[in-house]
């Protein structure tokens, strides 16, 4: 047997197929990787003006403390659960509470509110709210 019989016999054109396959479809991602290029190199030259411009879109009190979009109706939230409960708090107390009083994400206001210094480690532990903080009531 030659030719194109042994070809078909031994599977010759599906191979074929695979191998065209496989060739054109790496081709057309190292394409699109290619014409897309331009934007990965621009942000890799440009990320440290990237990180500025986020500082100065977020809010910053008189305090100096940087607040994250949105954090506000979080924090009088959270202030008033801490009222109720008390200084100083643990955290999982809190979080039992505003996930019983239907907050928003608790876990993330809460995580924003720390990183922001509106609750601050009392060293022992425990954790109190920031007199400092600016809260609207």
């Amino acid at each position: 047997m030659t030719g194109l019989e042994a070809i078909a016999a031994y599977n010759g054109w599906n191979i074929a197929i695979v191998g065209i396959s496989i060739v054109f479809t790496g081709l057309t991602v190292l394409a699109l990787t290619i014409a897309q290029l331009h934007k990965i190199l621009n942000f890799l030259e440009n990320r440290g003006k990237v990180k500025q411009k986020q500082e100065k879109d977020m809010p910053v009190d008189t305090a100096g403390i940087i607040l994250p979009e949105g954090i506000q109706e979080s924090a009088r939230h959270f202030k008033l659960l801490i009222d109720y409960m008390g200084q100083p708090f643990s955290l999982p107390r809190l979080l039992e509470f505003a996930e019983k009083c239907g907050l928003n994400r608790p876990h993330s206001a809460l995580n924003d509110l720390i990183l922001s210094g509106a609750i601050e480690p009392d060293g022992k532990g425990y954790y109190l709210w920031n007199k400092k903080y600016p809260i609207n009531l």
